[in-house]
């Protein structure tokens, strides 16, 4: 089945409900179009937070709000802040959407890049657009927390000679100057969908889950991360991301969230079983299908 044909399923039983999701950004963002492409078959209401610390705060303080969090990009790595937000939460990872990230430089109308002395993006864009930097040296980078506010603010404070790092979903009126200035096209971003525990079953869809993100600590003896990889071997599961956390206050101790992808959920709960001795804190932070790479 497919993950439209899911989705529809899943509609079906929530139709009445339009969705309300906390995301990272303003209107037009990356973490918008994520959402949107998560729930392409269902009308939902996005809420735009200023930081990835006020949306877990905003889903704590009301249950019955679904969030969306970037956690990877296969350019700039692991966000690790958000890493430990989600441990820190009672949010569960319900689904994942991987979203195809390409940059535009726009800016207001009539203008070329010739008349640009200033570009404007969140950090992590502006990296992502380094080999293009790089042949416009005149140009002054200003770091902004969002890449469609940017294009907002230049929009709204008619900002001449100033353009934005944006995608092309929403503009604010501006005009793209250049599109694809992203170094590598290959630049995908992971985004994780989440609810907070008490509604994650709602969204449980065990016929069609494959994927399962774990976190744990281990002692700081010998061969104890090897142990646990082993048992995940033998069982014929799917290691797809690890990545370790420092765990504040408990020198050279560290955290792991760990991904895995399974053809067989019974093996998958074998070695859930198998592993979970071996560590303490051992965490499922979600079960859900795994989103497809999508086409460059």
């Amino acid at each position: 089945m497919t993950r439209k044909s899911r989705s529809v399923e899943r509609d079906f039983l929530f139709q009445t409900i339009m969705e309300q999701i906390a995301i990272q950004g303003i209107a037009g963002c990356y973490h918008e179009t994520a959402a949107r492409g998560y729930f392409a078959d269902r009308e939902i209401e996005v809420l735009p937070c200023l930081s990835f610390d006020e949306l877990f705060a905003r889903m704590a303080a009301d249950p019955a709000l679904l969030g969306i969090a970037a956690i990877e990009n296969t350019i700039a790595g692991s966000l690790l802040p958000n890493h430990e937000l989600l441990q820190q939460s009672h949010a569960r990872i319900i689904g994942e959407q991987k979203l195809r990230i390409s940059h535009v430089l726009a800016a207001l109308p009539g203008q070329t890049p010739d008349d640009i002395s200033e570009v404007r993006s969140h950090p992590i864009a502006l990296m992502q657009c380094g080999d293009f930097l790089k042949t416009r040296p005149g140009m002054k980078i200003v770091e902004r927390d969002d890449t469609a506010g940017s294009a907002r603010e230049i929009a709204e404070g008619r900002l001449a000679g100033t353009a934005a790092i944006c995608g092309a979903d929403r503009l604010y009126g501006l005009e793209i100057l250049r599109r694809g200035i992203e170094t590598n096209k290959h630049n995908f971003t992971r985004f994780l969908l989440l609810a907070d525990e008490r509604r994650a079953a709602e969204f449980a869809d065990p016929a069609h889950t494959d994927k399962a993100s774990l976190l744990f600590t281990l002692s700081h003896t010998q061969g104890s991360l090897s142990k646990v990889l082993t048992v995940l071997s033998f069982y014929d599961i799917n290691l797809t991301k690890i990545q370790s956390l420092p765990i504040i206050g408990r020198e050279w101790e560290y955290r792991f969230y760990v991904d895995v992808t399974f053809d067989d959920r019974v093996r998958y709960r074998q070695a859930i079983d198998a592993a979970r001795p071996l560590t303490s804190d051992f965490r499922i932070l979600g079960e859900y299908a795994e989103c497809p790479n999508p086409a460059i």
